[in-house]
């Protein structure tokens, strides 16, 4: 390794590492109306829905850099897909943080620190699911994807296409993880506000790195999933 790539390497890992951002989630409160930042390696995930009637709003995501301050560029946006593609810089953004806990400002809107499971957090793209009894496996480069961030106890799933900039319906909620035991508790779905309040469980374990999901949709049918961690 020459002297600059050294250099390099050490530099980017300070700043991944320093990152008071990684692998978080964050919650702004105004009335019935939650906002929640989910951030998981490299990736992140907004989240706008209304608590008093269950109905979502809004969900947008990507990318997030942080150098000479913060930008994201955007994969998907539900309010408005010409966004998708295009970089978002933002003036500001300041994180105070107090052992576990902290307060994070953007643009002038304040955000808590959400504390929970640490188990599965990660930004996972889905890979495989079975249809008919036979698992059928994707590709997690194609433009078309399933992804789903958990950190600090919070989740979200959003189905999305880069090349179309399409966007096909989110959900998330807290969730818990504890001896192959995963649960799901839904504060928002964008396809179907009625799911709103239900929690799922299912039988979870990790193979070659791979996460291996299995249980009951909110339809009741049998869902077994795979999913691998997005580089």
């Amino acid at each position: 390794m020459t002297m600059l790539s050294s250099f390099l390497y050490i530099f980017f890992n300070l700043i991944y590492f320093s990152n008071p951002l990684l692998n978080s989630s964050w919650t702004y409160t105004s009335g019935d109306i939650k906002e929640v930042r989910i951030y998981s390696d490299r990736y992140f995930v907004v989240s706008k829905y209304n608590t008093e009637n269950n109905s979502f709003i809004s969900a947008k995501g990507g990318i997030y850099l942080i150098s000479e301050g913060y930008s994201e560029i955007l994969e998907f946006d539900s309010s408005d897909s010409t966004n998708v593609g295009d970089t978002v810089y933002y003036n500001k953004v300041k994180v105070n943080l107090n052992n576990d806990s902290g307060k994070m400002s953007l643009n002038g809107i304040n955000y808590i620190k959400n504390i929970g499971d640490i188990q599965l957090t990660g930004s996972w793209l889905m890979s495989g699911i079975e249809r008919g009894g036979e698992m059928r496996m994707r590709n997690v480069n194609r433009p078309r994807k399933t992804m789903k961030i958990l950190a600090g106890g919070r989740f979200q799933w959003i189905a999305y296409d880069t090349s179309k900039k399409g966007f096909y319906g989110s959900g998330g909620g807290t969730y818990t993880a504890e001896r192959g035991n995963y649960i799901e508790n839904i504060e928002f779905f964008s396809r179907d506000s009625n799911t709103v309040g239900k929690s799922l469980g299912f039988d979870f374990e990790i193979k070659d790195g791979d996460w291996h999901h299995r249980g009951f949709s909110s339809k009741g049918d049998p869902k077994y999933e795979i999913w691998t961690q997005r580089k």
